[in-house]
């Protein structure tokens, strides 16, 4: 039985599904006004790995995650760029698609942006103000009223007057009490706007997740996912307005994945210590930042630095390298195999990525020591439901043909030219001058190619089938 962390509740729960089979999990996704950072990602790769598991698992899954393309930093952005809102989402919307792809993201089933549900959000406001829980200011927007919501703070854990006495809350003297939020902003100038029965204007935040989780997969569904920065306000504003809205339980089970940290502190656009994924994909193989992420359990803290990814590339390395040479192929996996079900138990206890992977390395050593294609089959296939090893081999051990840059000139008395940099063709041929040096007994000249290639993170490695050749 799948056991999942269930932030509303505190504590590991067994999941059952609303509907036989059938899973609804909603992701709250980016604000489109910059490139995405490794924060992103992780939102990104960590409900992306649970939707494989679900899928893998037999369920029909429909994943929604939504876009922000409305927002108070979007205005501001596009406006110091002289340039429209659309025309600034979108560019940023295209690289969030670029980087999740080349981060062996599925797109989710389903991607709502903002703008497109605003009839659907007036409608929830309405029938907030009806019902009692919202009110229009003097200023013309509109507020929820935190205090006619009784459950407020059942996911944060955070009373009222707790948050009134210890918290930091926007002072508006247009509120009735100083915890209520916007739903409705009034209109100002040079903002965009939409016609409402409160005037022009335009939604807040909050309400936005409220309206596409329930126009896509009901008022009440089985998960709704997000980082655990969004635990309070953002979700527990959501759980206040949609609850009192449809008179039933928002999501069952509520996941929040851990920060990403630099320099112990969270990895953010207000602190200026973040890494864009662009960024960091310049350095390392995309496929590396996804094992990064996912090496750790999804709730636990991520410390971001170049040295704990230089050690999630040895570690992939380490496993690329076992499956070198082996044909491997997509097929059913066989979960009474003992490996295969260590894999589901880990999966299957809160989607335990770490635990699972201790299994990947496990079947490698084993491959290492046996080289059974059933070995190599098993690992490629237990580590396709993470997405990970699906690349071929030598293309990842290789750099996937990108050039080597190298400060060493190297020369050959094969006649080899001196250079630069290397591509895999030139590396080729210095290994095939290496192979003539030991058939001429030149040893000397064999262990001088071979320092070379290492001193410029070219690996050789001797084997019965002839010499391969990784980066460092």
């Amino acid at each position: 039985m799948l056991k999942i962390y269930n932030s509303l509740s505190r504590n590991k729960q067994t999941f059952t599904p609303i509907e036989a089979n059938k899973v609804r999990m909603y992701v709250c996704g980016m604000t489109v006004y910059d490139f995405c950072h490794l924060g992103h990602a992780r939102v990104m790769v960590v409900f992306d790995m649970v939707s494989r598991w679900f899928r893998a698992s037999g369920y029909d899954v429909t994943y929604v995650r939504n876009i922000t393309d409305i927002d108070d930093k979007i205005i501001k952005r596009a406006f110091d760029n002289g340039e429209t809102i659309d025309v600034l989402t979108q560019r940023f919307i295209d690289a969030m698609d670029e980087d999740s792809a080349r981060l062996g993201i599925i797109r989710p089933d389903i991607e709502p942006r903002a703008t497109q549900h605003i009839d659907g959000m007036i409608t929830m406001i309405a029938k907030l103000i009806e019902k009692g829980h919202a009110y229009q200011s003097s200023n013309g927007d509109v507020f929820y009223s935190v205090r006619s919501f009784a459950d407020y703070g059942k996911l944060s854990g955070k009373s009222l007057d707790d948050l009134r006495a210890g918290e930091r809350v926007e002072v508006d003297s247009f509120k009735k009490d100083p915890m209520d939020f916007v739903l409705w902003k009034s209109v100002k100038p040079n903002e965009p706007n939409w016609d409402s029965p409160w005037g022009k204007g335009r939604p807040g935040w909050h309400i936005e997740c409220s309206v596409m989780s329930a126009h896509h997969l009901g008022a009440h569904f089985d998960i709704h996912g997000g980082g655990q920065d969004l635990q309070f306000p953002h979700h527990e504003n959501e759980i206040a307005q949609s609850e009192a809205t449809h008179n039933c339980q928002m999501a069952n089970t509520w996941m929040h994945n851990g920060f990403v940290r630099v320099d112990d502190e969270k990895m953010s656009k207000s602190l200026g210590n973040f890494f864009t994924i662009r960024t960091v994909l310049e350095k390392y193989d995309p496929e590396v930042v996804r094992f990064f992420i996912l090496r750790a359990h999804y709730r636990s803290p991520l410390n971001y630095s170049d040295v704990h990814l230089d050690d999630a590339k040895a570690s992939l390395t380490r496993l690329y390298t076992s499956l070198r040479g082996h044909e491997v192929s997509t097929h059913k996996i066989d979960w009474s195999q003992p490996q295969a079900a260590r894999f589901k138990e880990a999966m299957q206890d809160d989607f335990n990525t770490s635990e699972a992977m201790a299994v990947l390395f496990d079947l490698a050593n084993e491959l290492n020591k046996t080289k059974q294609t059933t070995t190599a089959n098993l690992l490629f296939n237990l580590a396709g439901v993470l997405g990970l090893l699906q690349q071929d081999a030598n293309d990842f051990l290789h750099g996937a043909g990108t050039t080597i840059n190298t400060n060493i000139g190297v020369a050959v008395a094969s006649g080899f030219q001196a250079q630069v940099s290397f591509v895999p063709s030139d590396i080729d041929h210095l290994i095939q001058a290496r192979l003539e040096a030991k058939k001429s007994k030149n040893f000397a000249e064999a262990d001088t190619i071979r320092k070379q290639l290492a001193d410029t993170g070219i690996i050789l490695e001797d084997t019965p089938q002839g010499t391969t050749w990784r980066r460092a």
